[in-house]
């Protein structure tokens, strides 16, 4: 039982990169909280567990830095050649 819901938290960690930043986001949030209720069964691989929470971790990131950079963002971090001070 514990097994399909790793799998179902590693099937939305790799959905979410097909998603518009606000719903990735809240998916991966979801996939997270139902890892975290994992933590204390004692059935649950638990490497497996904390890996998969640490890559959610990092997606949640990856997403809201992306959303950061197509803002605008990271125009004004990256400047052209001749915006450059």
């Amino acid at each position: 039982m514990t097994d399909l819901i790793l799998e179902d938290v590693e099937r939305q960690l790799n959905r979410a990169t097909d998603l518009e930043t606000e719903e990735a986001v809240s998916v991966l949030r979801t996939a997270r909280e139902d890892l975290q209720a994992l933590g204390n069964d004692p059935d649950v691989d638990e490497e497996r567990r904390q890996a998969l929470e640490e890559r959610l971790d990092q997606r949640i990131r990856e997403v809201q830095n992306r959303d950061a950079y197509d803002s605008g963002l990271g125009a004004s971090m990256n400047p052209e050649e001749g915006d450059a001070p």
